[in-house]
């Protein structure tokens, strides 16, 4: 494909795209989420969704389940997860200017998590836990697992069951 004349992409600066994902569960009545410690900076650490960024041949949601495979060893499908929405405000990463899309998926058990790639470790960690002290979440992660953690309350409120489980 061949920029129509004038249009010069050097004009624009330039920025990523890494893809996240929620992964919750309910245990013992209460909304549980996956999370990652980060194993290097920025935010290291800190804890945050499994994600990063996306390659040039990836599709998103592709990229956000290899990605939470990655890092926590957790391995579902990429129809199994659902775009909960794409965060892009300024400075929400120190590196650089970076947009994620955020999927979700609600299931009914998670198995054993273990740590990888630039995670050091990876739990389930309960939503209010996860929420109750926003600094100790990475980038604008509490925004998006508040999103979320919505979203799931929702599709249970409908359902009253786990969804989206394989």
């Amino acid at each position: 494909m061949t920029p129509s004349s004038g249009y010069d992409p050097a004009q624009y600066p330039p920025f990523a795209v890494t893809a996240d994902t929620a992964v919750m569960k309910m245990k013992e009545g209460e909304l549980q989420i996956v999370l990652v410690e980060r194993g290097n900076d920025p935010f290291k650490g800190s804890w945050a969704l499994p994600g990063g960024f996306v390659e040039p041949d990836e599709d998103l949601a592709s990229a956000a389940v290899r990605e939470l495979e990655e890092e926590t060893g957790l391995v579902i499908r990429a129809d199994q997860v659902e775009q909960l929405g794409a965060y892009g405000q300024p400075g929400r990463d120190p590196r650089m200017r970076v947009v994620t899309v955020t999927f979700w998926v609600l299931l009914d058990e998670v198995g054993e998590l273990i740590g990888g790639s630039d995670a050091a470790s990876a739990a389930l960690i309960p939503v209010i836990e996860a929420l109750s002290d926003p600094a100790n979440l990475a980038f604008d992660h509490h925004l998006i697992v508040g999103d979320a953690a919505e979203r799931a309350r929702a599709a249970l409120d409908t359902s009253g069951e786990g969804s989206n489980s394989g």
